[in-house]
């Protein structure tokens, strides 16, 4: 009798087996070990993160994030299998609906902390600012190929008309710490559809002078600038008072579940869950957990630039520009290094909206740098400016 192929076998032409055998293992190990340290985490922090908001069920924050993170690991696999046709048909119909909805908030959102950047959706509360920003970087990566082809799309134009409206947006919000991390992922996607450095320059210049006139145009703003630069004086209690956490965890730990400073951490379960994770687990696990996002954003990259396809190349190098410095962010506020900004760290922290949205990203990510036949070429550095010059 003729024996049949196993699973995942190389010889299995499936589309789950060819996904396997295409898909950049690395990538995808050390996001799912991610995932599964944001559910191992999300244990320690949830009874602290309970008691402070006067939850019954002090488990209330950890299982809703095994919850999270199972719907954000089915995207993310479900999203990797699409072609990069594909992936650019969901990033056009993820924005629209995201931008749709961002337009609507003003007059039927949720507020939060002063902010209105929310919608109420069965039981829970959306972002959809978090599912816009994979998808425009997608677009605009698209439209820096097309404008490259020379074929009379107003590819760059296009591109710098979608990210004006999803930063004027979000400045309505107003939601200051996603405008900047959207800037800088579409300035790095500029940067690989191979722009010449004088464009470079003038934008950089034009964003230095953007973000100062947000410390004069947004109270809260200047208000965390404010406190951060009297870091010591008490004035920064959120970050002080983490970065002590930080500190008591020394190279191994207090031990799971014996952190005493994270109870005095405000938002420990979401904007400081670094925090709860270094007092408990120590130095070495905390290098360990950077260490991986690392890996995902130097191999992505490297992935990113060895595609022979334009728009794969800049949209998945944007992609994983926008994971790397959204952890960046968040590791850097929890040792004290910048203001607080309010963002997630990638898979770790608390959130069913980052989580899903970073599930969309990752897939994005991976479904463009999968191999397929002619994906690849060899590392010759960036794009040619071909439009841009």
């Amino acid at each position: 009798m003729k024996s049949q192929p196993h699973a995942f076998a190389r010889t299995d032409r499936s589309r789950v087996g060819q996904w396997w055998w295409t898909v950049d293992h690395w990538l995808l190990g050390a996001t799912a070990l991610l995932i599964l340290m944001g559910v191992f985490l999300s244990f320690g922090a949830s009874p602290a993160a309970a008691a402070r908001h006067g939850l019954g069920d002090p488990f209330y924050y950890a299982i809703r994030q095994c919850v999270f993170s199972g719907l954000g690991a089915a995207i993310m696999i479900a999203v990797s299998m699409l072609s990069p046709r594909g992936i650019r048909r969901a990033a056009f119909i993820v924005f629209a609906i995201a931008i749709l909805i961002m337009i609507a908030i003003p007059f039927i959102g949720h507020t939060s902390n002063g902010a209105k950047r929310w919608i109420a959706f069965a039981g829970m509360t959306l972002q959809p600012s978090e599912f816009m920003k994979p998808a425009l970087i997608v677009l605009c990566g698209w439209m820096f190929a097309e404008g490259q082809k020379g074929e009379g799309v107003p590819g760059v134009f296009i591109a710098f008309g979608l990210y004006a409206l999803s930063v004027g947006l979000l400045l309505v919000q107003p939601d200051v710490g996603q405008t900047i991390l959207i800037t800088v992922a579409f300035g790095a996607a500029f940067f690989m559809a191979g722009v010449p450095l004088r464009w470079i320059f003038g934008l950089a210049g034009i964003a230095l002078a953007g973000a100062i006139s947000l410390y004069f145009t947004f109270d809260h703003v200047a208000a965390r600038v404010n406190k951060f630069l009297a870091s010591g004086d008490g004035a920064a209690h959120q970050t002080d008072k983490a970065a002590e956490a930080i500190a008591a965890g020394g190279l191994f730990g207090v031990g799971p579940g014996e952190g005493v400073l994270k109870k005095y951490v405000p938002e420990i379960q979401t904007d400081f869950a670094y925090s709860a994770a270094a007092e408990e687990y120590g130095l070495i696990f905390s290098l360990v957990l950077i260490g991986l996002f690392a890996l995902i954003v130097v191999r992505g990259l490297y992935k990113s630039m060895r595609m022979q396809e334009t728009m794969e190349q800049v949209a998945a190098g944007g992609l994983f520009v926008l994971v790397g410095q959204q952890a960046f962010i968040n590791v850097a506020v929890n040792l004290n290094m910048m203001p607080t900004k309010g963002m997630t760290l990638p898979f770790i922290s608390y959130g069913g909206s980052s989580m899903l949205a970073m599930g969309l990203t990752m897939g994005m990510a991976l479904a463009l740098t999968r191999r397929r036949p002619g994906a690849f070429s060899q590392p010759q550095g960036l794009s040619p400016a071909g439009a841009f010059a």
